[in-house]
């Protein structure tokens, strides 16, 4: 027999669009401006890094960050954001959503003002203590990923959730033009007011003193979203799903729904307690009817989100090599520092503004109609086709009347990264697993995408670099070059597109109709056998 669903639960399922749905969005979303924000601003300021601290008297090109600094510079934040994903996501199902969520948020706070003050009397010193700073920031954001996507997932109505959740995902490409536009202001303002050569005419002066303070004011805005968010974040009740499900409070979940959406709810005690004794709403992670039933779609969420992140972090966060490489930011010794760090925000400005906004806010716009499995299906394809566009002619975008092409064309691969799978491998985790789990499951779920954050960050680094040892960065080994490292990033997409198949489709459907919570074995076996798909492939 099929159980009746609980009354709060059914409220929040067929509730209209209300404001409450919009301040969640808001508080949540401000948490992904800042962790987009924090996680991508690195990109602006390494090189500047590496003009200040890493400056050697008569080299024919600025300082650069040796490798293993570059590498813990730009994978630090990664790595502790991997590290608060797990942590995170465990402990929201454990104390609650709400408990762990201001203290993620004072996390990012908190560390997002030290990585600007780091000190030191050294180049190490100061290095090492942006490190240990930005590990920090890491933890915090990870911990955000997890708890939003629930957080958003538990609130929302079946009929608009997956554009709900998609939207606080969308606050990232906002953090990423915020980066930019900030990166721009504050280089405009410095490169105006202290006037310096360029490194070609004399190396020393072309980075002047104050260039110390730009890299630390960009790092530092990103403390500011977050704060503003942290009272309304408190504010918050728990959400009903973990009150009602996990907590098992019944009175207590119709009392905070009873005020959010200005209605009476009853209490249903006895049916709480029914739905909580069932041993089939009582499996663990570790066991046997977990991965009959939830395994298959586990592996199918980490390996997407995992193959996704290996290309979209080492596009994002190598962006400035990229363009350089097609001559679109001029030659480093062309320019002082502070000059090179406006470039390189102008590049990345037009590439977010152009591109990756508008993919966020597709996604959001038809993830409802069009589903996730499609859209994630159609963003890997399209992704791929547009790396073998791009790597295989590679000659060709590198000539002088080309290179406007390629921008489009590597835009592009951001569009349909954005419109595709950069979001949905956001939204199904929190959908498709029971609410005991949910949290955790969307935890090593992102994990597993940072773990590939991570291959892409160190590895292209490396990968990048030119097959001509006299063409590569200074104290990097040759590697495969720009074209074969894209053509790497092309065969990635296309494994994504197979493992999407073990991805269920979620669409319009409670999250206790999903997970078997609320359903009666009939329902239970078709979810586990049937992705459910709704969209023809």
């Amino acid at each position: 027999m099929a159980r009746e669903q609980l009354a709060v639960l059914n409220a929040l399922d067929a509730a209209k669009t209300q404001w409450y749905h919009f301040t969640a969005i808001v508080i949540a979303g401000m948490g992904f401006f800042t962790d987009a924000y924090d996680l991508f601003c690195i990109s602006l300021v390494t090189k500047l890094l590496g003009r200040i601290y890493y400056h050697v008297d008569g080299a024919p090109k600025p300082g650069t960050l040796p490798p293993n600094i570059a590498a813990a510079v730009n994978g630090v934040a990664l790595v502790g954001t991997l590290v608060g994903q797990l942590f995170f996501g465990w402990l929201g199902d454990k104390m609650g959503r709400k408990k762990v969520y201001g203290l993620t948020l004072i996390l990012m706070v908190v560390s997002s003002i030290a990585s600007g003050l780091s000190f030191g009397s050294s180049a190490k010193g100061v290095i090492a203590t942006l490190c240990f700073f930005r590990f920090w920031l890491g933890f915090g954001i990870g911990g955000d990923y997890p708890l939003s996507a629930t957080i958003m997932s538990e609130y929302a109505n079946k009929k608009t959730r997956g554009a709900f959740i998609a939207a606080v995902f969308a606050m990232q490409g906002f953090g990423i033009l915020g980066g930019g536009i900030v990166g721009l202001i504050v280089s405009a303002a410095f490169d105006h007011a202290y006037k310096a050569p360029a490194y070609s005419v004399d190396a020393a002066a072309s980075t002047v003193p104050q260039a110390d303070y730009v890299w630390r004011i960009i790092l530092m805005f990103g403390a500011i979203p977050a704060a503003l968010t942290y009272y309304w974040r408190m504010k918050m009740p728990e959400t009903a799903r973990f009150t009602a499900l996990v907590a098992k409070k019944a009175k207590q979940a119709a009392a905070d729904m009873s005020k959010v959406l200005n209605m009476d709810l009853e209490a249903e005690e006895d049916k709480v307690i029914k739905i909580s004794t069932d041993r089939k709403n009582s499996f663990g992670l570790f066991s046997r009817e977990f991965l009959k039933r939830h395994g298959l779609h586990l592996l199918g969420t980490t390996t997407t989100w995992f193959l996704l992140d290996i290309a979209f972090y080492s596009q994002n966060l190598f962006q400035k090599d990229i363009f350089t490489a097609i001559g679109w930011i001029p030659k480093a010794a062309s320019m002082n520092a502070i000059h090179e760090v406006y470039k390189i925000a102008r590049a990345q400005t037009l590439i977010a503004l152009c591109s990756t906004v508008p993919g966020y806010w597709f996604t959001v716009a038809l993830i409802d109609i069009m589903g996730r499995f499609a859209i994630q299906l159609m963003g890997f394809f399209f992704m791929t086709v547009f790396m073998f566009a791009l790597a295989i002619p590679y000659h060709h975008w590198t000539l002088e009347p080309n290179r406007i092409g390629f921008v489009i064309m590597y835009s592009l691969t951001f569009f349909f990264a954005n419109f595709g799978p950069n979001a949905t491998t956001f939204v199904v985790p929190a959908e498709i697993f029971p609410a005991r789990l949910r949290s955790t499951c969307h935890g090593i779920s992102a994990a597993a995408g940072k773990a590939g954050a991570i291959v892409g960050a160190f590895g292209f680094l490396y990968a990048a670099q030119s097959t001509d040892p006299a063409k590569t960065d200074a104290g990097y080994p040759p590697g495969i070059g720009v074209r074969y490292s894209l053509i790497m990033l092309g065969v990635i997409n296309f494994f994504g597109m197979l493992f999407t198949l073990l991805v269920p489709e979620s669409k319009g459907k409670s999250l206790e109709e999903l997970t078997g919570e609320n359903g009666d074995e009939n329902d239970e076996k078709q979810i586990q056998m049937d992705p459910s798909r709704t969209v023809p492939i």
